[in-house]
């Protein structure tokens, strides 16, 4: 290893001194303050992932219950069940006898909002159907729901991200005119629903519901 001499050594503490004080870049991605030493965006604005249900456990199940179309006089039935494997199952059957055709479970009212979430996130594992992602803002059983519709990939688990831009608000299943998008902040419920005539037996699994 040859020595260093005093001028290498100058240029070395001239270096050290301009990474001392890099500043963050102008704009993500942007200029570095010193060749092959990188320098970062600032996360101090990030929206961090905040989960809402994490279902690894039995009683990670027990705030949700089942509302289905027999509240109408249908058949069909649901419930939300945890399996040993360390996930939920939302399971059940849609019949289209007696006007019915859909099954759903909501959790109880909790503390859900976070006025920075734009994105819900899912992991599920689904079987072939379409579900719905029900948000709620206030604590009653009927009113305003917005939904997303979701169709994951059967077999296999999946990590999906729904902006709340999408969430359309519905009552009693049909679209609603004229009201504002959801508002993060004042999330009170979450549902899952499967509804659309799709009869027969249906089973979507699911690991953890976050916002982002």
């Amino acid at each position: 290893m040859r020595d260093l001499s005093s001028s290498d050594w100058a240029y070395g503490k001239a270096n050290r001194e301009r990474v001392r004080h890099c500043t963050r870049p102008r704009a993500p991605g942007g200029n570095h303050c010193l060749a092959g030493i990188p320098t970062y965006p600032s996360v101090d604005n990030a929206v961090m992932p905040r989960e809402l249900f994490r279902f690894d456990t039995a009683a990670s199940v027990a705030d949700f219950s089942p509302i289905d179309d027999r509240v109408m006089g249908g058949r069909s039935a649901s419930r939300l069940r945890h399996d040993p494997a360390g996930h939920a199952v939302f399971e059940g059957e849609v019949s289209l006898a007696d006007g019915g055709g859909f099954a759903s479970v909501r959790s109880r009212p909790l503390p859900l909002g976070d006025e920075q979430a734009v994105t819900c996130r899912i992991e599920v594992l689904g079987d072939g159907k379409r579900y719905k992602l029900s948000l709620r803002t206030d604590d009653h059983f009927d009113g305003v729901t917005y939904q997303a519709t979701f169709e994951p990939v059967p077999g296999e688990w999946t990590v999906l991200r729904l902006p709340l831009t999408s969430f359309v608000p519905t009552w009693r299943g049909r679209p609603v005119e004229g009201l504002a998008a959801v508002r993060p902040e004042s999330l009170r419920q979450l549902g899952l629903m499967i509804s659309d005539r799709q009869a027969g037996l249906f089973a979507l699994a699911l690991r953890c519901i976050a916002l982002e």
